[in-house]
């Protein structure tokens, strides 16, 4: 099995098949019970009805099962989501724009590009802005989306990406007439690459900053 690109690959991955697996006990445990009452309590001749009074015990268990079943699956879910809100103060910081229908990366350099260009095994915080409606940044491979809303409003999203590679990112919000096109990708870069990558814009901003000023 392939390494995960981040940790949060996992946790919901774990989440996910946490979830599905108790939902197909029930089914199971449900589906068998309704057949076994459809025999033993089918209608018979000569059978007499007889009224069946509630049971305080079978009543607690019915409502204390489900809701610990439910409580344990909103505990593993925020652990996740508590991994997204983590604020580093070591954190790479990239600020995006989404607009109709195109995504950009601007980083403190000064550089802006439609794809994002990030560090392996550095955290990652997205500062997002929507310049028009709606959006809804997602990286599936990472497990990760969150909406980028109209206005003022910016929203973050913090990760560390653990693999090198290159992952496609989507507008998960219906935004309007090309809304399934607004695709672009995240490339994670070993540091060293990232660095020369990076540095490359700051220096021919100087230069450029130099040429003005002549």
């Amino acid at each position: 099995m392939f390494p995960a690109p981040t940790s949060t690959v996992e946790t919901v991955d774990s989440v996910m098949l946490y979830i599905v697996g108790i939902s197909v006990v029930l089914l199971i445990g449900i589906t068998a019970t309704m057949i076994y009452f459809v025999f033993k309590y089918n209608r018979k001749k000569g059978h007499e009805p007889q009224d069946i009074h509630g049971s305080i015990l079978l009543e607690t268990i019915w409502i204390a099962i489900p809701t610990l079943l439910v409580l344990s699956m909103f505990y593993f879910g925020y652990e996740g989501f508590k991994e997204m809100r983590k604020d580093s103060k070591d954190a790479f910081v990239v600020k995006v724009v989404a607009k109709m229908w195109a995504w950009e990366f601007r980083y403190d350099n000064g550089k802006s590009t439609d794809t994002l260009y990030v560090p392996v095994n550095k955290p990652i915080r997205l500062e997002m802005q929507s310049l028009d409606v709606n959006h809804s940044l997602y990286i599936p491979s990472f497990r990760i989306k969150e909406d980028v809303v109209a206005g003022t409003k910016i929203n973050k999203l913090t990760f560390t990406p653990e693999r090198p590679g290159s992952y496609d990112i989507a507008c998960a919000e219906f935004c309007g007439l090309k809304h399934s096109m607004m695709y672009t990708k995240i490339v994670v870069m070993p540091e060293q690459d990232f660095a020369a990558w990076y540095d490359v814009k700051k220096d021919s901003l100087e230069v450029q900053k130099a040429a003005v000023g002549n």
